[in-house]
């Protein structure tokens, strides 16, 4: 047998091999799923933080305080979500 560099007998995975794949199948989903999210939340703290304008005060039984205490929340967490979707913080 011939001497051959330790370089050529290691095993390099291929590029497409089906753990990548599987990867960027999770990352997809990810940040399908986190986009998603963020525009469930966002709009539910729109309609918390605007429910005088749209007139839903009727509607949600919630005192003004706490509307605007959970949109401010809702905000937030949703702009987390789309931040976290948008730079695939996974």
């Amino acid at each position: 047998m011939e001497n051959q560099e330790p370089s050529q007998h290691s095993f390099e995975p291929r590029a497409n091999g089906p753990r990548e794949k599987s990867e960027r199948t999770y990352r997809i989903f990810r940040s399908i799923y986190d986009y998603t999210m963020a525009t469930l939340i966002l709009g539910c703290g729109v309609l918390m933080l605007g429910a005088k304008w749209f007139h839903l005060d009727a509607i949600i039984n919630a005192g003004a305080d706490f509307r605007y205490i959970f949109g401010s929340l809702c905000l937030l967490y949703g702009g987390f979500r789309l931040y976290r979707g948008i730079h695939q913080m996974y």
